[in-house]
């Protein structure tokens, strides 16, 4: 067993250059370091950040939040060995106190749960995705990556306002599909350097291309112009990600120069589905908007479609939401993001509860990301069949990729219990 010596936080730069917050936890078997993103597009019931409010980064300082680590946390987790994570994680949700993390900051709590999971899967020599399945009682398997190829909204400078396109590609192995997918990437840049100007090849927040084009049916249609021409022969499935809340004003939806009503939404999306393999559209309604998700839920079911409508600001992998979106009929599927909930144990309840609900489980990056690669053993872990890391490009997405590369390797030669 391995008890906790010693916890320090310092304040770091996530990928956006804007404060977050890394943590260094020592115990009889060595250093563990974690890290914790933070997002740009966040819905209201998120577990909470706790930002120092102060001049400095324009108001983002997290100097606070690293005070509640070193100074509140530290001491109650003393001594406490590391392998009972979900009894450390609850001893910190029972230290803040508070339904969504406001007192300590998820910030501050998520970062000492990941280094506890990291110092918990060394005792146990045991690589930290199959610490991670172990615990969960899970089966470890390889996702399939939903690569992020255009982003706009508030993710991106051109003119797209559809916030993630994301594609995933067939392949015998993951490093395939990875193969596959970073070559048509690389071409999907040439093409819009060539059509739009060398400005709609620069990349926005999460790596992915960020071109001047401002209608949706244009870019998924040159996306698809270029799929073909890099002589891909296989099924290609999409998702987008609206972000709908950003779309949002006084009841309706303004998107594309246009104003419209939930049910003019509704058939955009439709038009947009008959046209382009569209399998997935994430958060296309507002948080609060219930009637809209559970109406094109149902219109979507009545026409035997194959798309599915994904939670993410709706849910905020938050168990009651969850439940609430079950019971209203309005998901497919749910985006796993730790942060948005504040510890390892309970984004682990989050996912098997949506498995046990036959839900397709998506574990999910955020915008301001940093190097730490928790989201690749999380999802092999949990064995969550997809994962939404962002585009080939910006060494935060790639070292995301690139442990999963080497986790492939890792699930041929590591004896599995």
């Amino acid at each position: 067993m391995s008890q906790i010596e010693s916890i320090k936080a310092r304040e770091i730069l996530d990928s956006r250059g804007k404060p977050t917050i890394e943590v260094e936890l020592t115990t009889d078997f060595g250093q563990f370091l974690a890290s914790v993103p933070s997002g740009t597009s966040k819905g209201k019931y998120e577990a909470v950040e706790i930002r120092d409010g102060g001049d400095r980064y324009l108001g983002q300082g997290v100097l606070e939040a690293v005070k509640n680590i070193n100074g509140v946390i530290f001491p109650e987790l003393k001594g406490k060995e590391t392998e009972n994570q979900k009894e450390i994680d609850e001893l910190m949700i029972k230290l803040d106190g508070t339904e969504n993390k406001s007192s300590l900051g998820a910030n501050a709590i998520l970062p000492v749960s990941l280094a506890c999971l990291r110092a918990g899967a060394a005792s146990q020599n045991l690589p930290l995705w199959q610490w991670i399945s172990k615990i969960a009682g899970t089966k470890p398997s390889l996702p399939s990556p939903y690569v992020l190829y255009m982003e706009g909204g508030l993710h991106g400078k051109g003119n797209l306002e559809t916030q993630e396109i994301m594609v995933v590609l067939e392949g015998e192995s993951f490093k395939e599909r990875l193969r596959i997918s970073t070559e048509i990437f690389h071409n999907l840049g040439e093409f819009l350097a060539r059509r739009y100007g060398k400005i709609s090849a620069s990349i926005g927040l999460e790596g992915a291309y960020s071109p001047l084009i401002d209608d949706i049916k244009e870019a998924l249609a040159g996306l698809m112009k270029v799929i073909k021409k890099s002589n891909y022969k296989g099924r290609v499935d999409i998702i987008l990600d609206m972000a709908a809340n950003c779309l949002f004003q006084e009841g309706s939806y303004f998107l594309e120069g246009e104003l419209m009503t939930k049910e003019q939404l509704q058939d955009f999306y439709l038009k947009l589905c008959q046209k382009y393999p569209i399998r997935a559209i994430e958060d296309p309604f507002g948080e609060e908007d219930w009637s809209a998700w559970r109406d094109f839920n149902s219109k979507l079911k009545s026409q035997n479609s194959e798309v599915q409508l994904l939670g993410d600001d709706l849910t905020a992998t938050n168990i009651g939401r969850i439940k609430r979106a079950l019971e209203e009929d309005c998901i497919g599927g749910v985006i796993i993001k730790p942060n948005q909930i504040g510890t390892v144990t309970e984004a682990i309840v989050a996912a098997k509860y949506a498995f046990s609900n036959n839900l397709k489980v998506f574990v999910k990056h955020r915008s301001g990301e940093t190097k730490d690669s928790f989201i690749a053993d999380l999802t092999v872990g949990l064995g969550s069949g997809f994962i939404m890391a962002g585009a080939p490009a910006r060494g935060e997405r790639v070292a995301k990729y690139n442990r999963l590369l080497k986790i492939e390797e890792e699930l041929k030669t590591e004896p599995i219990e």
